[in-house]
């Protein structure tokens, strides 16, 4: 499933104030696994930012796996130039890739559809 594409610099969100201009007027989309904020962004290329912290699970082995997963279909995704921001929550630790796959992407098609409506709208 892995790629093996680096996640290079250029795609993701680096700075706190990256960070806080997508909280401030985001585009959410939420279930039982992850919340996605996204905002349109500055740059030409999507972004993405991880928030998945120690309250998720204890051990970073864990939190790694949810972060490669999220990076791995955020790579996949075409999302023109969003900035997104992915928080894990603590049911998605423990279940199958596959679903946590589904769930992502359905996250990511989500928050491009509204950011497509805000910029036509």
């Amino acid at each position: 499933m892995l790629s093996g594409a680096p996640f290079t610099r250029k795609q993701r969100l680096t700075q706190s104030m990256e960070y806080s201009r997508v909280f401030s007027k985001a585009i959410r989309s939420t279930d039982r696994y992850f919340t996605v904020l996204a905002r349109n962004g500055v740059c030409d290329n999507s972004r993405l930012g991880l928030a998945i912290s120690k309250k998720i699970d204890k051990r970073a082995v864990a939190r790694n796996k949810l972060k490669r997963l999220c990076r791995e279909v955020f790579r996949q995704k075409d999302l023109a130039s969003l900035d997104c921001i992915v928080m894990a929550k603590r049911d998605a630790v423990g279940v199958a890739n596959k679903t946590l796959i589904k769930s992502l992407h359905k996250h990511f098609c989500r928050v491009l559809s509204q950011a497509r409506k805000q910029n036509s709208g």
